[in-house]
């Protein structure tokens, strides 16, 4: 008489073979191991087309106020939005306060790319607000798109050696 196979444990027809389940759960997990391998490589060509840090800035932009951009010999900090874009609004009034406090310290910029889009081709932005933080050599340290506090632009100028003022 021929034992019945318990549910869920297929027979081997081929004896030495795992079960199909085993099969199955082998080729997916495989599966799985490619696909996350393929978003790693995919995410690690997205770190490489940032601009490196030791890539000249570009040329200067007669933009604001008829000085060029980035401020030679200072650290600046440039923020290319919009008047009518929402979180450009909201960071308004901070970079208001910050361009006043860091007067003679490191120089704010805030620059309308719908209103000057030659700004906006010749520092490569794709999203608004971006904030390119530069070095008093006109190099790029950094590069951040979104809306970005007091507290974080404060503490990205205070990385670059520029003291926050009393108050801040």
């Amino acid at each position: 008489m021929e034992k019945e196979p318990l549910e869920g444990n297929e027979p081997n027809v081929h004896e030495g073979h795992p079960p199909l389940w085993r099969r199955k759960l082998r080729t997916n997990a495989v599966l799985v191991v490619l696909v996350l391998a393929a978003v790693g490589a995919v995410l690690s060509q997205l770190e490489s087309w940032q601009r490196p840090k030791s890539e000249p800035a570009p040329p200067a932009l007669e933009s604001h106020e008829g000085a060029p951009l980035p401020v030679p010999g200072m650290v600046t900090m440039v923020d290319l939005g919009a008047d009518a874009c929402i979180p450009c609004k909201l960071m308004a009034p901070i970079l208001a306060k910050l361009e006043k406090a860091y007067a003679d310290k490191a120089a704010i910029v805030f620059i309308d790319v719908w209103k000057d889009r030659q700004a906006a081709r010749q520092f490569g932005i794709r999203v608004i607000p971006t904030q390119i933080f530069y070095d008093e050599n006109g190099r790029e340290v950094l590069r951040h798109e979104g809306f970005l506090d007091e507290k974080s632009i404060v503490a990205q100028l205070s990385k670059m050696g520029v003291k926050p003022p009393p108050g801040l």
